[in-house]
């Protein structure tokens, strides 16, 4: 009997010490109002990267591919023309494919093959612009599967864009917490969420995609290109972080 009672008493005592212990916890925890901001920066850009497709038929694959050859090559020219470095100018995705006549009846034919192989050139001087898509038409180049203007001072205006974020975060919880007569403290977490600008052009056959977010700052940066009728307009650079501020009461008002 003596066993069971100090067992029982034992239990009641871990009992009470867990319950001390969580309202203790629940006693540290900080009241927190989490907001999300947004930022976008909008910026001339100063490059821009074009995708050229280049596209050959013929009846032999060493054909095909010498015609696709001579297309490249002159293209390559084209560039060094408008006084684009080896370095800005990228051969990428090679394909080959087998072209079959399937409508004779006898089954599926083979009568050729394409070759198919990307240019990509990286434009500093837009000025340039409509004469390199021009100049590679004539040579011989076949699409231009994507054009993506650019900005070279990316990493500069991103912190700007994050900067901006989280002054909208606290100004967004500071009219919250007024709104509920309560005041914001000091930071008590902060995270970056989807932030940045970028482009993906087609490396592959005719592909290219980009994107962007939505923003509740707007900041105009000042610029400008010029040459042709090319409008490359603004790109946006944006930022997204979610802040959460410990939560006090509001300071009583003095007279």
């Amino acid at each position: 009997m003596k066993d069971l009672a100090f067992r029982a008493l034992l239990s009641l005592f871990v009992v009470a010490v867990g319950t001390t212990q969580v309202a203790a916890h629940e006693e540290e925890s900080p009241r927190l109002i989490t907001v999300n901001g947004e930022a976008e920066i909008k910026v001339t850009p100063d490059e821009v990267i074009v995708t050229f497709g280049v596209e050959s038929l013929a009846a032999k694959l060493e054909a095909a591919k010498t015609a696709n050859d001579e297309i490249v090559a002159r293209a390559l020219e084209v560039a060094r023309k408008h006084g684009i470095d080896d370095k800005h100018v990228q051969t990428g995705y090679f394909q080959v494919e087998t072209d079959y006549d399937h409508t004779s009846g006898a089954g599926y034919v083979l009568e050729g093959y394409w070759v198919r192989r990307n240019v990509v050139v990286t434009l500093r001087d837009l000025s340039h612009f409509e004469g390199l898509v021009s100049d590679m038409l004539e040579a011989g180049v076949n699409y231009v599967h994507g054009v993506d203007f650019r900005t070279t001072e990316l990493r500069k205006h991103r912190d700007r864009a994050r900067s901006l974020a989280i002054q909208a975060a606290r100004e967004k919880a500071v009219m919250l917490a007024g709104e509920l007569e309560q005041r914001i403290g000091r930071p008590h977490s902060i995270s970056e969420g989807h932030a940045g600008w970028w482009s993906w052009y087609g490396r592959w056959w005719g592909s290219s995609w980009r994107g962007r977010m939505s923003q509740n700052v707007i900041q105009e940066v000042a610029g400008g290109t010029g040459g042709g009728t090319l409008a490359p307009g603004q790109i946006a650079i944006t930022a997204n972080v979610t802040v959460a501020f410990e939560l006090a009461d509001a300071l009583p008002q003095t007279e």
